[in-house]
């Protein structure tokens, strides 16, 4: 079984999500119930419906449900190093020496308009392993990107 890393924070927002997919199961089964006592299931949209999103909510609870399982919750505080890895945060000096930071960080926590990407991304990948003063190249669909690792942080 793989294991999933995550920070803290990306853990506390999974069990959120799935103690509030199970607060609405609940309120499914009544939509269901009330949805066949209006008769002809075959021709009634509120019970399709209903047993639509019921397969959408298990489905979910499902998958989170994995995830947490899996967990592997990394606190970037406790590392260190000289070397980029999952939580750390990296400044990197792109074509033009304008300083850009991401944060490695789990699938389920990744934004990149706040600087966090996926261990996943392309760009994480290229950085994974690479220590200060390396360059690092990465394919985009925009095309090829280089960059210059200037500082590695563990907050």
């Amino acid at each position: 079984m793989e294991k999933v890393p995550m920070l803290a924070e990306g853990y506390e927002r999974l069990t959120t999500d799935l103690k509030a997919l199970r607060a609405e199961r609940p309120k499914i089964v009544d939509a269901i119930e009330e949805a066949r006592a209006h008769g002809d299931l075959s021709e009634n949209a509120e019970y399709h419906a209903a047993k639509e999103r019921q397969g959408q909510v298990e489905a979910q609870i499902a998958e989170i449900e994995d995830r947490v399982t899996r967990a592997q919750i990394i606190d970037p505080s406790t590392l260190s190093g000289d070397k980029v890895v999952f939580g750390a945060t990296v400044t990197l000096l792109d074509e033009d020496d304008k300083p850009v930071k991401y944060q490695i960080v789990g699938q389920t926590e990744s934004d990149a308009k706040s600087g966090r990407i996926s261990y996943n991304s392309p760009l994480s990948r290229a950085l994974i392993g690479k220590k200060v003063g390396e360059e690092v190249e990465v394919t985009v669909p925009s095309g090829d990107k280089f960059y210059l690792v200037d500082k590695i942080e563990f907050i």
